[in-house]
């Protein structure tokens, strides 16, 4: 089973929109504008989310295990308001609203958290802005693909993250210099996050399009999954049920592609609960904790586009797995590397490289399998089930951190993640002798 077909470019097809430049052929305008829209976002967002596992567990005296309900909570939050988000987006077929309807709602939360200074009501503010996160992204994943030739599915994908990431690379360089220099070093985070997030709501406002014409339908996406049994297209005009979103699970790759991601999203680690580990596996101080997504971040930055261009070369099946793997990596050195002075960017530079190897090829392998008029539903289904495995993991891991301590938790999910790689790579291997 393949996740992505690899069809030869076809002539002569070119979508509204689309700009074929020297750097960067086959990405259309409307992926760059989006990449702005999560380039500022993601500075306001990513200047939270640095500091908040330290302001939770450090600050409010949150417990691991407190710590990964709550991680978990907002983001399997974020998971199930993905679906419906994905779902109106094609019933209405207006993705831009739905996105900016999710943008919105994100931006309205910031300044609430300067207001809450308890675990409760910052769990609802917390809650509610990864909802607005649901809502946004699968309507933009579909606009980006919907405007893009499948054969450059991947390198689209990997600009708009490219672009999205350099947002988390100055998100926590800003909340760094926020802590060191204000005296209520959280609340200037806070208040500063909420400014750049309206900003970033004005950019999609002003310079993403209403409508997104799509070039070309999914090669090889099959009839049925638009229309059930009947082998004939929906409609154009006529509004996306419910239940022919659904359909779409009957379609062997999307079935089989979903059930991995999300096997392996049971043994993904979240970010936070990494950094909190590297931090306390290299005593590193915690005026520097902020800027340890940046390692993340930087990598990510760099590789988004080749990877993404990789891909769509060699297979999103192959590159995907490859990214697993390399998080494995990351997770072995975290238990049983020397001390040494390279550890920190080490483990960063891998758990980088498997974001760029997953986070962009994964939507893209999505856009191969779905047709054009069920796209947001078909990369919410996915999204949603790897969103609500990583959900699980969260609270497992704070779990077994809390009762057990942290090297045995990670041991655990690294050899999680080791057998789950290998029932993914059985059920998504290669047919016809193709790699």
């Amino acid at each position: 089973m393949y996740l992505a077909d690899r069809a030869a470019p076809s002539e002569g097809t070119t979508a509204p929109g689309r700009t074929r430049g020297r750097r960067f052929p086959g990405v259309s305008s409307v992926v760059f504008a989006l990449g702005a829209v999560s380039l500022i976002t993601d500075i306001s967002s990513e200047m939270v989310t640095a500091v908040l596992p330290l302001y939770l567990v450090v600050g409010l005296g949150l417990s691991p295990l407190g710590f990964g309900t709550l991680d978990g909570v907002y983001n399997g939050v974020s998971a199930l308001v993905q679906l419906a988000g994905g779902h109106l987006a094609d019933r209405v077929r207006n993705h831009k609203l739905i996105a900016g309807l999710g943008y919105g709602l994100s931006a309205v939360c910031k300044p609430l958290l300067l207001l809450v200074h308890s675990l409760g009501p910052l769990g609802i503010v917390l809650a509610l802005e990864r909802t607005g996160k649901g809502l946004r992204t699968a309507p933009r994943d579909a606009m980006i693909s919907l405007s893009t030739p499948a054969e450059f599915q991947g390198r689209a994908f990997g600009v708009h993250r490219a672009m999205d990431t350099t947002g988390a690379v100055l998100g926590p360089v800003a909340a760094f210099l926020i802590l060191r220099a204000a005296t209520d070093g959280y609340d200037a985070v806070f208040g500063v996050s909420a400014c750049v997030a309206v900003l970033g709501v004005l950019v999609l406002v002003l310079f993403v399009p209403g409508k997104v014409r799509a070039g070309r339908a999914a090669p090889g996406a099959p009839e049925e999954a638009a229309s059930g049994d009947s082998g004939a297209e929906v409609p154009e005009k006529r509004p996306v049920d419910l239940r022919e979103a659904l359909r779409l699970l009957r379609l062997p790759r999307l079935r089989g592609l979903a059930a991995c991601a999300a096997l392996l999203g049971l043994t993904t680690v979240s970010d936070a609960f990494v950094y909190l580990l590297l931090q306390r596996r290299t005593g590193i101080s915690e005026q520097w904790f902020p800027l340890m997504p940046l390692g993340t971040a930087a990598v990510f930055l760099l590789l988004a586009v080749p990877v993404g261009t990789l891909a769509d070369r060699v297979g999103r099946r192959v590159v995907f797995l490859v990214g697993h793997a390399l998080l494995l990596v990351a997770y072995t050195l975290l238990l049983w590397a020397p001390d040494l002075p390279a550890l920190p960017y080490l483990v960063l530079a891998l758990h980088g490289m498997f974001y760029a190897a997953t986070d962009g090829v994964l939507p893209a392998a999505v856009s191969a399998i779905v047709p054009e008029q069920l796209r947001a539903s078909g990369l919410a289904l996915v999204g949603t089930g790897q969103a609500l495995a990583r959900f699980c993991c969260s609270i497992v891991f704070g779990a077994a951190w809390t009762v057990w301590g942290d090297g045995p938790a990670l041991a655990g999910s690294a050899v999680g993640l080791l057998c789950c790689a290998a029932v993914a790579g059985v059920v998504l291997r290669p047919s016809g002798g193709r790699s």
